[in-house]
């Protein structure tokens, strides 16, 4: 008899628990199979410009690098870290909260960069970022297109449009999906490096 009503006190319990129980938030994901997808598209539009011309607005006599990039695994881990901050503390620009830019974290991560690069703790000679879009693909693109991106800098960055940007050749991107509640329902960080000028 007692044991019967422990057992009935038990599964009282667990139903009062379960059906009142705050539920957890959802949490920022990272979406790597996105991030690949957007690593193939951005070397696509490299490779073949004229393909692309209309939909992103995109001029002929672009002078567009056809260098393939590479992925770059400690510059992809560095590119997920930072969207997945981004998520996290609900921000979005290339310093993060604690005065930190994109040369840092690149360097902390093991990829090595030259010291002139590293004296202001918030320098960002590497890293677009983009917000909001439903798939890497679209910021990527969107990038490219330049909405939102002052003088275009995305555009050079991502299509390596002048000297600078065509030397870079390593590459990490990561997309993060934000729970609803964020400001931005995904985070999007490219990184396109290199060790030396």
């Amino acid at each position: 008899m007692i044991t019967t009503i422990r057992i009935a006190i038990c599964a009282v319990t667990f139903w009062l628990f379960s059906a009142f129980s705050i539920p957890t938030p959802n949490r920022p994901k990272i979406d790597r199979g996105e991030a690949r997808s957007a690593f193939l598209i951005l070397n696509k539009i490299r490779q073949n410009p004229r393909a692309y011309q209309r939909e992103l607005h995109l001029n002929s006599r672009s002078q567009i690098s056809h260098t393939a990039l590479r992925w770059n695994a400690k510059l992809a881990s560095v590119a997920e870290a930072k969207a997945m901050d981004m998520a996290r503390r609900n921000y979005f620009d290339h310093t993060d909260p604690d005065g930190l830019g994109p040369n840092y974290h690149i360097s902390r991560a093991g990829y090595t960069l030259n010291p002139d690069w590293l004296k202001r703790k918030n320098a960002n000679n590497f890293e677009s970022i983009g917000a909001n879009h439903s798939s890497a693909v679209n910021g990527i693109k969107a990038m490219i297109i330049g909405r939102n991106s002052p003088g275009f800098g995305h555009r050079k960055h991502l299509l390596g449009m002048d000297e600078w940007n065509a030397s870079l050749q390593d590459i990490g991107i990561g997309f993060v999906r934000a729970p609803s509640g964020s400001t931005y329902q995904s985070y999007l960080c490219v990184i396109i490096a290199k060790h030396d000028w």
